[in-house]
């Protein structure tokens, strides 16, 4: 598995979400595949093919968690010089907007793993974060998409 780019806060949320799984989730998966066991004919018991198909998921998502933590490598806050992952970035969207769309907005570059356009985090591998890697505030970043190209011009760096 390739490294997995992380902020702290990304590791310490993957770290809980890893400790929830094998604390509390397999136990009650567990407990879900007994009961199940116990209704009898498991060629045709639904609750047993459920129980079985929620124990193999929590497994695959113990076994990525475990892959994804350790192959972290955690993200150094760095300068405000130029854009890298971590940076908190103000940009500013050159292209026709509608009447409710926002110019400027605030995002944090983040490896894939920790990436969630609703909290302002977009991946280093995205077209927007790779056009912004590199630039320093006053640049602009040109993102092709689907729809052309688009033009961001960096207000500042955190």
């Amino acid at each position: 598995m390739k490294e997995v780019y992380l902020t702290q806060e990304g590791l310490e949320e993957l770290k809980q979400r890893l400790d929830y799984l094998i604390v509390y989730l397999r136990g009650d998966v567990a407990k879900k595949l007994q009961h199940a066991r116990e209704l009898g004919d498991l060629s045709e018991n639904a609750e047993y093919d459920a129980a079985k198909q929620e124990e193999s998921q929590v497994a695959q998502e113990i076994k990525d968690l475990e892959e994804r933590i350790k192959n972290a490598v955690i993200i150094e806050k760095s300068g405000t010089h130029k854009i890298s992952i971590g940076n908190v970035v103000t940009v500013e969207y050159l292209g026709e907007l509608d009447e409710d769309e926002e110019a400027v907005m605030q995002i944090q570059i983040v490896g894939e793993t920790e990436a969630d356009y609703s909290k302002g985090k977009i991946s280093n591998e995205s077209p927007l974060g790779k056009a912004l890697i590199g630039k320093k505030s006053g640049e602009t970043a040109k993102v092709v998409t689907p729809h052309g190209e688009e033009d961001y011009r960096v207000v500042s760096i955190k």
